[in-house]
């Protein structure tokens, strides 16, 4: 008899503070970083140890950190002391964010067949969409042969002891640019973060950049829209993905360029040739656990255009979502990993 009193007494106490809890509150976060903008939404249940105030302010000093070792725009960052540094064969320490980070670059690289190579630098500024003045106009070939000379993965040499990741480079003119991937790593460095305050329910956002996890407000995976690339700069959805604890990132040509004689050169430049790609394909969409992960592969197998694309998907188990242009209009693919992904959300 007193074991059910005091069970009825505990049921009870339950019921009441379940009652008395807070009603799940929506809270939105915005800034800027890294020359574009963050978005954050997440789900306070009432059981966030901090108030929103708090939390915004830490993402703040988290993105001015990313800010801080990974951007080319800041003359001081350490990125850019690494840049401005021109001994060759020299070790230079570095932190173990820049490192995890250039790790993952190389990884990519040899993943990518090369597409993905963060010492592209030199084209990017040279055809007018890094820090240097854009040009709006082709390159002359010497030019373009002279910042051939200075790009390539192994020309940069990243070393690890024990937690110290140490990077160095072969030519002094090497210059790395993490642009391709630096705003993914932020996504996940703040998505870590509301990990470690415990919120089950997430989206943060940086640059079109994604990280997702648990459920949005109405109880469902958080709707994504895959934007279809239309050429008057208009905005519409060409797929709606529901993102499950997942990273998701998109690299396309239909944003970023200029054109010269009736040729669009878009932002996107094939480290091989020095040239911005020249294919059909328009966009691709490419999920994963890691929001760097996936935004270091969307820029690498866009790169490397449909075909390609598609056989290291294949072969690697990526999800990945194509649009493509065809006489006829759009036509789109999508990886194995993609449509199996697409067939757990409806399960």
């Amino acid at each position: 008899m007193r074991y059910s009193i005091k069970y009825l007494f505990i049921l009870a106490l339950s019921l009441f503070l379940v009652a008395c809890g807070k009603d799940p509150e929506i809270i939105t976060l915005s800034g800027k970083t890294m020359g574009t903008t963050y978005h954050i939404k997440y789900i306070d249940n009432g059981n966030v140890s901090q108030q929103a105030e708090q939390t915004h302010e830490q993402i703040e000093v988290i993105l001015k950190k990313v800010n801080d070792q990974m951007s080319t725009y800041i003359p001081t960052s350490e990125l850019s002391r690494f840049n401005q540094n021109t001994q060759v064969n020299q070790s230079i320490e570095i932190s173990p964010e820049l490192g995890k980070v250039m790790a993952e670059s190389i990884r990519l690289n040899k993943l990518t067949d090369g597409a993905l190579d963060v010492t592209v630098g030199p084209l990017v500024n040279l055809w007018g969409f890094g820090p240097d003045k854009r040009l709006n106009k082709q390159p002359s070939q010497q030019q373009l042969n002279e910042r051939l000379a200075q790009v390539g993965i192994d020309k940069l040499k990243l070393s690890k002891s024990a937690d110290k990741f140490s990077l160095e480079k072969s030519i002094p003119e090497l210059y790395v640019d993490l642009s391709s991937i630096a705003k993914g790593y932020g996504v996940d460095q703040v998505a870590d973060y509301l990990d470690q305050l415990h919120i089950a329910n997430y989206l943060v956002e940086i640059g079109g950049e994604i990280r997702a996890k648990g459920k949005n407000a109405e109880n469902k995976d958080w709707q994504i829209a895959i934007e279809q690339p239309n050429a008057d700069g208009s905005r519409s959805a060409q797929k709606i993905v529901g993102l499950k604890n997942l990273g998701m990132a998109t690299s396309g040509d239909y944003r970023n360029y200029f054109e010269q004689n009736g040729i669009r050169y878009s932002h996107e430049i094939d480290p091989k040739t020095g040239y911005p790609v020249q294919h059909n394909l328009a966009s691709i969409t490419v999920l994963h656990p890691s929001a760097m992960t996936a935004d270091g592969l969307s820029t690498g197998l866009f790169v490397l255009g449909e075909q390609k694309a598609l056989e290291i998907a294949e072969q690697q188990g990526i999800a990945i979502y194509m649009i493509i242009k065809t006489d006829k209009g759009f036509e789109t693919k999508m990886s194995s990993k993609f449509t199996a992904l697409l067939a757990e959300q409806h399960q």
